[in-house]
């Protein structure tokens, strides 16, 4: 899924207590939970082979937050909105959680 698909599904979702019983929501929340599942599997088989992983993800987690989230997506520019939420989930951490060289 791309960024401008995710944000535009978001986009629908009423932003109260009842939206996390929405099947949209819980696919969006599944689309974000694979793209952190990778950049962590990502990270973890950089780290196993020996190399410097291009992020260093807390143990903690992301810290990322729906407010977040959409935040980011919506502070890139429309030519970067075709990027997949897991490259653009990916270029996130990169710059959140780099890796000491």
């Amino acid at each position: 899924m791309t960024v401008q698909q995710f944000m535009t599904i978001a986009e629908g979702i009423p932003r109260n207590p009842t939206a996390m019983f929405r099947a949209d929501t819980r696919r969006l929340i599944e689309v974000v939970k694979r793209a952190v599942l990778t950049v962590k599997t990502e990270q973890a088989a950089a780290a196993e082979a020996g190399g410097t992983p291009a992020t260093c993800i807390p143990p903690s987690g992301t810290g990322i937050t729906a407010q977040s989230l959409m935040a980011r997506f919506e502070g890139l520019p429309a030519a970067r909105r075709g990027a997949t939420v897991t490259q653009a989930v990916r270029d996130w951490m990169i710059e959140r959680y780099p890796c000491p060289a």
